[in-house]
């Protein structure tokens, strides 16, 4: 657990002294900085999509995902538990909110392939290398999205601590069904996810980014089942 306490101390470290500097940045200048954040997020989200190597997995990993967060409604269930953290850090201009800055963050430090091996690696050989690289990115990054989104990027700490630690725990158990074909759709479905966040940060959408999470893991099951699913018809044909 050494990496992902060394994850989560570097995000905090690097939103606080973001939050720091945000207090000093005029309305303009952050509001455009959160635009090219927007944008950028964006790139990141195209860029991991393009690790996906099977259109299908991820079309009903997207379909079937969002049917689940939808129905059981991830999003109203998440904002309304952080609805007084909302009143009383809302920004002055109304534009983001905690929950939209814990969102942002949350998606972009967990989602990914860097993520899921690192904290596979830690908790099968406790090899930390690949968390403690992913450690100095996140130093840089949430000190850029605090300064821009505000606190909610501090709480996506407690997010990477769950979510990582999670996985260690858990990788004797995991590892067998965590492919690398499993990890590519993941990162894709993650990462299309990611777009709907960038197009949510630019103020094209206001998408309910939470009720997508589920299709982050449903490759854990349709990889599988599309690999045996094409045995059959090979055998058929």
């Amino acid at each position: 657990m050494i990496g992902v306490i060394a994850n989560t101390i570097a995000v905090l470290i690097g939103s606080s002294f973001g939050l720091l500097l945000k207090r000093g940045i005029p309305e303009k200048v952050s509001g455009a900085v959160m635009y090219a954040i927007g944008l950028c997020t964006i790139y990141i989200g195209i860029s991991g999509a393009l690790c996906g190597e099977n259109t299908l997995v991820l079309i009903l990993s997207m379909a079937l995902g969002t049917l689940l967060g939808a129905w059981i409604d991830i999003d109203t269930h998440f904002t309304g538990a952080v609805e007084k953290l909302e009143a009383r850090f809302r920004r002055g201009d109304g534009k983001t909110s905690i929950a939209e800055g814990f969102i942002a963050a949350s998606l972009l430090f967990c989602v990914g392939a860097m993520t899921i091996v690192g904290s596979l690696q830690a908790g099968l050989s406790g090899d930390n290398s690949m968390l403690f690289t992913k450690s100095v990115l996140d130093l840089i990054s949430s000190f850029v999205f605090a300064a821009s989104l505000g606190v909610g990027v501090v709480f996506a700490a407690g997010f990477v601590f769950v979510f990582q630690g999670t996985i260690v725990l858990a990788a004797q158990f995991a590892a067998p069904l965590l492919s690398d074909a499993v990890i590519s759709e993941m990162t894709c479905a993650g990462s299309v996810i990611i777009v709907a966040l960038g197009l949510n940060l630019l103020g094209i959408t206001k998408l309910k980014i939470m009720n997508f999470l589920p299709a982050i893991f449903l490759p854990i099951l349709l990889c599988p089942l599309y690999d045996i699913a094409a045995a059959w018809l090979s055998r058929l044909m």
